[in-house]
């Protein structure tokens, strides 16, 4: 690293040297006269950018592969007391740390972004990602960085490896997100939602220990604290971004309060409950967090479970697969389905896995791998589109005109709005019909259908933009006190999302951190509610600019113009400005517009369903 270093500043040190030490000329009365030596070539700025990056990126490249790879074992066999591939995840992750946050490193970076008026804008572009990255380890504070990562891969560890029980067995999450989407016992519906947050108090010690660390980490390089140096990574203040989903809730709420009161009343019918409460009882919804309601609707010819559980779930990621070739995609590398983990692990296997779903750029190359647990149901045929959707990304931003460290998305959102973009064209009938999932013939009822999207996009944004965002926020940036973690939790879902606890849930527990972003993927949150904003945006072009049909009735498959309109999003990475981006490919800058405008709708059917109702948002 060294080396790199002073490839600029050495030698022009060294030329320096070189002509000072000059033995000075005699002067005589027949000498010639002195000639002025001509001044010193200016640098070459550019040229030096260039000879940076490209050693830099290779290195860059190397560590961050291995460090993936590191990781990847860490997710996929984790066995308890085993502490193997833990020391191995941290010994990779300390090696890249040191190398991206190395004082040489950051040295260097500083002096070229000084001199950015002499450099091109994809140089500019990689210097500063290269120092936003820097700001996550430097080692001017290496021990700080060390302890962060150490407490970070244990940390994930303990999330991943937690043994829920439910009536004394051994449960998986996928086994409590099932339950809790066809219990109808309300008292056996508390018991696996309690179940479900048993995780929380082994996770407390933990988190308050990585707030700390990472807030440290990122103070090293001029950053307040951890939730401003993510934000940051949009070109935002903490306080823009802030505004901005604030804003989003806001012109969400509407729409909200209806499908609050819709729910409130519906599901007190559905458990026999007389007296239908102010606020949602967390555990009544058909998800851990309350973040996705859609299950409580069924739309007649619509119900996938029973044609999926014929296919297997093998077939479902196939199935996506042929989804993104009909778009003029190729198929997915080999390696893929070599190295990828897409299915449960098999009963009685000594080892867990994170039942999470994830898609991997391991070398920032080729090597692409999904980290899933498939199951032949309607919920894991969307989110095999949904992760093949970050999978094709990769692969199309990985190519001779985007530089290593600048494959990523256009912003983190965007990832995200590509994969629901493609799991929200996957699910309208139009697809599915194409598909033989469903008879073309099936009667289907729209209103039933928006209402069910709704309990899924619009309902999830209270829980991104409003309780992750906010309780991330006041925990890194304000310092909530750690006696006031799981009070400020309840305080910020009963305000953003009219959601109450079954029973009172004091600071013994802790049930944000049983949320697996809190802990492996901090502070943020509110890229899931701005990829919902953007893949609306998209999907209202695609409809009306491209396929000229009702964007509530869409069929994308085999459609090469959606293909290239995705394709041009995709293949710039991170090389040119988010915000260009969608305004050359939409005509409008960031807006909840669209996803207003797409359930304009069910507006008044929820208000006629819920004339005469008391509403408490």
């Amino acid at each position: 690293m060294k080396k790199i270093f002073l490839s600029g500043f050495a030698l022009a040190a060294l030329g320096s040297t070189l002509w000072s030490c000059a033995p000075a000329a005699k002067t005589t009365a027949s000498a010639p006269p002195a000639i002025t030596p001509a001044p010193a070539a200016a640098p070459d700025w550019s040229q030096q950018a260039d000879t940076f990056l490209r050693e830099y990126s290779a290195t860059y490249q190397r560590l961050y592969t291995q460090s993936s790879e590191a990781e990847w074992r860490s997710n996929t066999h984790i066995v308890a007391g085993d502490t193997t591939n833990s020391a191995a995840t941290a010994r990779a992750n300390e090696a890249s740390a040191a190398f991206a946050g190395s004082t040489e490193n950051i040295k260097r970076l500083r002096e070229l972004l000084d001199h950015k008026d002499q450099l091109n804008n994809l140089q500019v572009k990689q210097l500063q990602a290269a120092l936003y990255n820097a700001a996550n380890s430097p080692q001017t504070i290496a021990g700080v960085v060390k302890q962060r990562i150490k407490a970070e891969t244990q940390q994930t560890e303990k999330l991943y490896g937690f043994d829920y029980k439910y009536n004394g067995k051994s449960v998986t999450t996928n086994d409590l997100d099932n339950l809790l989407r066809k219990e109808k016992n309300p008292a056996k519906r508390q018991a696996i939602w309690e179940a479900s947050k048993a995780i929380g108090p082994t996770l407390k010690d933990g988190l308050l220990n990585l707030r700390d660390l990472r807030n440290q980490t990122v103070q090293a390089l001029g950053y307040s604290d951890f939730f401003t140096y993510q934000a940051s990574d949009y070109g935002m203040s903490r306080e823009e971004m802030m505004q901005l989903v604030r804003k989003i809730n806001e012109e969400l709420r509407p729409l909200y309060r209806e499908l609050h009161t819709y729910a409130r009343y519906e599901l007190a019918k559905q458990y026999g409950v007389k007296q239908v409460p102010d606020y949602l009882p967390a555990h009544w919804l058909p998800n851990r967090w309350g973040q996705d309601w859609s299950s409580m609707v069924e739309v007649k010819g619509l119900n996938l479970d029973p044609v999926l559980a014929k296919k297997g779930a093998e077939w479902q990621v196939k199935q996506a697969e042929r989804f993104y070739q009909s778009l003029g995609f190729q198929a997915l590398p080999a390696s893929f389905w070599e190295k990828s983990s897409l299915y449960p692990l098999p009963a009685g296997a000594n080892y867990k896995k994170n039942n999470h779903a994830s898609a991997w750029h391991i070398d920032l190359n080729n090597d692409v791998r999904s980290l899933m647990s498939v199951e032949a149901n309607t919920e894991w045929y969307e989110t095999t589109h949904h992760e093949l959707g970050h999978i094709y990304y990769y692969l199309t931003y990985t190519n001779p005109d985007v530089p290593v460290l600048l494959r990523a998305g256009a912003n983190r959102a965007y990832h995200e709005a590509m994969g629901s973009l493609m799991g929200l064209a996957a699910t309208q009938k139009p697809f599915l019909t194409g598909l033989n999932l469903i008879d073309p013939k099936t009667q289907t009822n729209q209103t039933q259908t928006l209402l069910k999207e709704a309990l899924s996009y619009a309902a999830f944004i209270p829980f991104a933009s409003g309780v992750m965002s906010e309780w991330e926020n006041s925990f890194y940036a304000e310092n909530l006190p750690a006696d006031q973690l799981n009070a400020k939790w309840w305080e910020l879902a009963k305000k953003y999302q009219g959601i109450v606890p079954p029973t009172v849930r004091g600071e013994q527990y802790l049930d944000p951190a049983t949320k697996t972003h809190i802990n492996d993927d901090p502070a943020q949150y509110y890229d899931y509610a701005l990829s919902y904003v953007i893949l609306f945006q998209l999907h209202d072009h695609i409809a009306k600019q491209i396929l000229h049909q009702d964007p509530h009735a869409t069929n994308y498959y085999g459609n090469k113009e959606v293909g290239d309109f995705l394709r041009d999003i995709m293949r710039p990475g991170a090389s040119k400005d988010w915000r260009a981006v969608l305004k050359e490919k939409t005509g409008e800058d960031l807006s909840a517009r669209a996803m207003v405008e797409y359930f304009e709708p069910l507006m008044t059917y929820l208000k006629q369903q819920n004339k005469g109702r008391k509403y408490t948002m």
